[in-house]
C-alpha cells in the first residue's frame, strides 16, 4: 500500500520525502495549484504580530511580507514555522495545534493587534482579546477533476492524506464511489469535512505532517498483516 498526497506543492513533495524517510511509498497527485496574489502590506507598525496558518502564505507573500520581519512571527505547525524561517523571520512562535490554538498562545503572550497573511479561502478565527486584520497573499485554485495518478492509486488501495477541511470536501466531491477507499486525516474537522461512507476513516493524533504520516505508515502495516 502506498499514501496518495493530494496537498498543494511544494508542501506535497515535502511530505513525500518524509514518506520516504518512514519507509512508505507515496504518489503525489495535488488537488490544488497555489498561486501568488496582488496584495499592499498595511503598517506593520499598527500590529504587535504576524500570524501564519499556512506555509504557502510565507512562500507566496512576496517582498511584502519582509516589512513585518521585525515583528514575532506566530505560525500554526512545523512546516509553517519553516516557510517563515525561509523568508526572513527569526523570532518564530510555533502554535500548539491548529489556529484557534494559535490564538489562544498568542493571547496569552499579550498579544492584541494581529495582522494574518492569508489565503483567498481561509478559516475567520478570531479571539475576544486580538483585532485581527487579515489580507489574501495567495489562492490555491481547485481541481475540476481527480488527477489520473490519484485515481489510478486509489484502485491500488492507496491511502488517501487529508491535509484540510477544503480539501476532504474536494476530494469527496471527485473521489466516487467511498466504499474501498481508506482515508487519514490531519484532524477531527478535516474528517468531518470528508463525509460519510469510506471504508475507513483514520485521524492523526496531532495536526502535523508527520503525525499523519505515522498513521498512514501504521495502516499500511495493519493492512499487510
Amino acid at each position: 500500500m502506498s499514501a496518495l498526497i493530494l496537498r498543494p506543492r511544494p508542501g506535497a513533495d515535502e511530505t513525500a520525502a518524509r514518506a520516504a524517510a518512514l519507509g512508505l511509498d507515496s504518489v503525489v497527485a495535488p488537488l490544488f495549484s497555489v498561486r501568488a496574489l496582488d496584495w499592499t502590506p498595511p503598517d506593520p507598525g499598527d500590529f504587535d504580530a504576524l500570524m501564519l496558518t499556512s506555509a504557502s502564505a510565507a512562500r507566496q507573500a512576496g517582498d511584502g511580507l519582509a516589512s513585518f520581519s521585525a515583528l514575532p512571527c506566530y505560525a500554526v505547525g512545523e512546516a509553517t514555522a519553516a516557510a517563515a524561517a525561509e523568508a526572513g523571520f527569526t523570532d518564530i512562535r510555533v502554535g500548539p495545534d491548529d489556529g484557534a490554538g494559535l490564538l489562544l498562545m498568542m493571547a496569552e503572550q499579550a498579544v492584541r493587534r494581529a495582522f494574518h497573511a492569508c489565503g483567498a479561502d481561509h478559516l475567520a478565527l478570531g479571539h475576544p482579546a486580538i483585532s485581527i486584520s487579515r489580507v489574501p497573499v495567495y489562492a490555491a485554485q481547485a481541481a475540476e477533476s481527480l488527477p489520473p495518478e490519484a485515481g489510478q492509486a486509489l484502485r491500488e488501495g492507496a491511502i488517501a492524506l487529508l491535509h484540510s477541511p477544503r480539501a476532504a470536501r474536494l476530494f469527496a466531491a471527485l473521489a466516487g464511489p467511498r466504499e474501498g477507499t481508506d482515508i487519514a486525516a490531519i484532524s477531527a474537522r478535516t474528517a468531518l469535512a470528508a463525509g460519510g461512507g469510506w471504508r475507513s476513516v483514520s485521524i492523526a493524533l496531532a495536526p502535523r505532517d508527520q503525525a499523519l504520516l505515522e498513521l498512514a505508515a501504521k495502516l499500511c502495516q495493519t493492512e499487510r498483516r
